[in-house]
């Protein structure tokens, strides 16, 4: 048979290692796969902080759950589901002191509490936070309890294929990066915890792995249907030039907004809330001061943070500073930050349950790869971290207690139908003599989406958008590697899931084009206002050989009707 394990993790960022950690907790055996050693995974980019109503900050003393429930909802314009959202604000005071027993450094109050920053669109201060490197320090952690527990880890490998056996996921196909190896491994049960899609968008504070090869497998080789891939977050402040994140903390901490007339500019667009209004209005806020002309060299507004002072700097956004140093060349204690929106995050991505289950029996999926839908058309900062743990954790149990349940079937033919099969495609790729350059349709695809599927869209631009990326797809046939090693072949990784992500593309431009509203990311100039008698509902994309067939489903509604959005 191979290679074998009772659950297969694919990724090993938060969400894939507590996983993997909960699978192997209930006695099962476990492996992780993972495109890059687990601690350069993409959860370790994350600054500002976790969410979780410990109430222990000032002016949050009356902090539960049901309130950043609400918030979190609320922020979603409320196309969250809100039964998953329930579990996750009820789970997450839990999950931060697990993290902080099992040796999260969490920055402190005076008298020894974990500490707790604003963020934007929460009524209370409930991030829970480690400085500015909250993501790095969770990640650390998490790894370490990994390697205690001595979990399996099949690092540098890209998932290729989901296998399907008698209507189950029986096993995956992947590819050995470091050899060149194409190998099939079955499992019992398959988690996809393999993050975002960011690298689609030109100007996105992603890391380069972030491509979503798992997304897309799930999609294409599973036939799992995608999720509100029309919701794509775009960070207000992420560094001109470079995009990397400047982290929502920085105004959680008192940063201010400027533009080049040197006005808060954000008083004119939510005057209560101001620079901590939530994610998609300051972002749209930023845009809108470029796109009118009251910003700098017609690309950026400033971050200020010179009014906080030295010490506050040191001790709160250390690592913003450092960011700032060597890829700004200036000093924020001295100099404001140039900053405008990027692309940073996904609503949807695999349709699943609070459980972590797909469509398919046997398949689950938990992190950002993952719609369950707890953050609807916006997310809340602070609340991915959250959504990683709490959810990557329940898809372990669950895919244990599936894995303990289900009866052995032997997959054997299955898994080297679908070797072959993959096998053949790569050749295919590594022998053609196509006249495209691979590199000229990803900087295409990359551009197509900042100009048509961006911040503002209107069915003239996802027009365009979708055409282009129709022939990018036809075009992709004919492309041809520049290297053809067996080892280490970048070449050949980048244009494997060159594939994957112009489906990805296509299915979030439809998903735009057909949503004619504005709801949270999601804005619409030719439809400025959200529509809830036609649209408060999912959107599922199923693959076909033509391309996504979309239908919608009901969101879940429980004990908040929806209101008026304002801040």
């Amino acid at each position: 048979m191979g290679l074998h394990h009772q659950v297969i993790v694919v990724g090993a960022g938060l969400s894939g290692l507590r996983a993997a950690l909960a699978a192997q907790q209930d006695g099962l055996d476990v492996a992780i796969l993972s495109r890059v050693h687990p601690v350069r995974s993409h959860s370790i980019a994350a600054q500002g902080g976790i969410n979780a109503s410990l109430a222990n900050a000032e002016g949050g003393r009356d902090d539960n759950w049901e309130k950043h429930a609400f918030d979190t909802i609320k922020g979603s314009d409320y196309l969250a589901d809100q039964d998953a959202v329930e579990i996750m604000t009820k789970e997450a005071p839990g999950i931060v002191y697990e993290m902080e027993h099992w040796g999260t450094p969490f920055s402190r109050t005076i008298d020894g509490r974990i500490a707790q920053r604003p963020f934007g669109g929460a009524a209370f201060p409930r991030t829970c936070y480690a400085a500015d490197i909250t993501g790095h320090a969770l990640l650390h952690t998490m790894y370490e309890k990994s390697v205690k527990e001595e979990i399996k880890v099949y690092e540098e490998y890209l998932l290729l294929s989901i296998v399907k056996h008698d209507n189950a996921c029986v096993g995956i196909v992947a590819l050995n990066i470091n050899n060149g190896e194409i190998i099939a491994m079955s499992a019992d049960a398959v988690i996809i915890a393999s993050g975002g899609y960011g690298r689609i968008y030109g100007n996105s504070t992603n890391a380069l792995i972030n491509t979503g090869s798992g997304m897309a497998a799930a999609y294409l080789s599973a036939g799992v249907p995608l999720k509100d891939l029309e919701f794509v977050q775009f960070h207000p402040t992420s560094l001109y030039g470079t995009n990397i994140l400047i982290t929502e903390g920085a105004r959680g901490e008192g940063g201010y907004l400027f533009n080049n007339r040197h006005e808060r500019f954000m008083k004119n667009y939510a005057a209560k809330a101001m620079e901590l209004a939530p994610r998609d209005i300051v972002a749209r806020s930023i845009q809108t001061e470029i796109n009118e002309g009251r910003c700098y060299n017609n690309a950026y507004v400033l971050l200020d943070l010179r009014h906080l002072g030295r010490k506050k700097i040191m001790e709160r956004l250390p690592g913003i500073r450092d960011i700032c140093l060597h890829f700004a060349g200036l000093d924020p204690i001295n100099k404001p930050i140039p900053i405008q929106p990027g692309q940073h995050y996904s609503m949807g991505g695999i349709d699943t349950n609070a459980n972590g289950e797909t469509s398919l029996a046997g398949l689950f999926a938990a992190g950002e790869a993952a719609c369950v839908s707890v953050h609807g058309g916006n997310r809340l900062g602070g609340n991915s971290l959250l959504d990683t743990i709490v959810f990557g954790k329940l898809s372990g149990h669950f895919a244990s207690g599936y894995v303990k349940a289900k009866k052995k079937n032997a997959a054997d033919q299955a898994l080297q139908a679908e070797l072959a099969k993959v096998k053949a495609k790569v050749s295919r790729l590594e022998n053609s003599a196509g006249k495209e350059n691979p590199a000229k349709v990803r900087s295409e695809l990359k551009t197509t989406m900042m100009e048509e599927a961006g911040v503002f869209r209107t069915k003239a631009k996802l027009e365009a958008g979708l055409a282009k990326i129709k022939e990018l797809k036809e075009r992709y046939k004919q492309i041809h590697l520049l290297s053809k090693i067996k080892k280490y072949n970048l070449d050949l990784v980048r244009n494997l899931e060159l594939e994957g992500k112009l489906a990805l593309a296509e299915v979030i431009v439809l998903g735009a084009l057909k949503r004619e509203e504005s709801r949270g990311s999601h804005f619409r100039t030719d439809y400025p206002t959200r529509n809830d008698e036609h649209w408060l509902k999912h959107t599922l994309a199923h693959h076909t050989e033509s391309g996504p067939r979309l239908d919608y489903k009901a969101v879940t509604i429980t004990r908040f009707r929806p209101q008026a959005r304002t801040y």
